[in-house]
């Protein structure tokens, strides 16, 4: 064991365990997973810890919120192999990620902001063979066909179709002629997924979300959801800093 793992006192596992709210089999377990540096060890064989396991301890603690276990477990091996540089890339990963988060709830605020729940696609005439003969909307609702809505969007209908099959909207068919109707409610969904797609969002994410919207009966209730993803992320934020705090200290007291 270096010279600085055995400066100032002794501590016992269960001494790194109590003041961290853990087991001692998980500060173990930490320290076989190369999160702490290797223990010391007394004549009799048992581990023997030094306060920069502790620090070392409090910094993985302290990331895990911010970066997650398996990044915080990742940066922590980094740096006590010596590879510091790879710690420092796997803390702008994450940065990146956050802010990448940040700018899809943004597009999805954006997005919801512009829908207009009460607006219904004006009828529009398109050519393609498949929907030639359907009529422009369905009398006395605010339901509508395949054409027309492809048509208002500025899609083709075989687009309408793939999200259909993704999950995005969910047409019933026309006893009579069997076409696809699609109610206000998909109407919606559809202009939302729409926006999203040129947002550049996958379908797989943007199903994600419009089965939030179907649960909360629109987008307005939405808004609690927002606030609280809001919130986390800025919860995120904070505690990288207090993640980057607690590393720099241990970074510093292993020189």
């Amino acid at each position: 064991m270096g010279r600085n793992l055995q400066n100032g006192e002794r501590l016992r596992p269960i001494d790194l365990a109590r003041a961290n709210g853990l087991s001692t089999q998980a500060v173990r377990n930490y320290e076989e997973a190369g999160i702490l540096p290797a223990a010391g060890r007394t004549p009799h064989g048992y581990r023997s810890y030094a306060p920069l396991h502790a620090q070392a301890l409090r910094a993985f603690l302290a990331l895990v919120p911010g970066h997650g276990h398996r990044t915080a477990a990742s940066i922590m091996r980094a740096v006590n192999e010596g590879a510091t540089d790879g710690a420092f890339r796997l803390i702008d990963e994450s940065h990146a990620q956050l802010l990448h988060d940040r700018g899809t709830l943004q597009a999805v605020e954006s997005a919801l902001g512009d829908l207009d729940p009460t607006a219904a696609p004006e009828p529009t005439t398109v050519s393609e063979p498949a929907a030639a003969s359907e009529p422009a909307a369905v009398s006395g609702s605010g339901a509508t066909f395949i054409g027309p809505l492809a048509g208002k969007l500025g899609i083709r209908p075989a687009t309408l179709r793939k999200w259909e099959r993704a999950g995005l909207v969910h047409p019933h068919r026309d006893p009579l002629t069997g076409y696809r109707v699609y109610d206000e409610g998909d109407v919606r969904d559809a202009r939302l997924a729409h926006q999203l797609r040129r947002g550049g969002y996958l379908l797989e994410q943007i199903a994600l979300l419009i089965a939030q919207v179907r649960a909360a009966g629109g987008p307005e209730p939405l808004e609690a959801a927002l606030c609280d993803w809001r919130d986390r992320l800025s919860a995120r934020g904070r505690a990288m800093l207090t993640g980057a705090a607690e590393l720099e200290a241990y970074l510093r007291k292993r020189g």
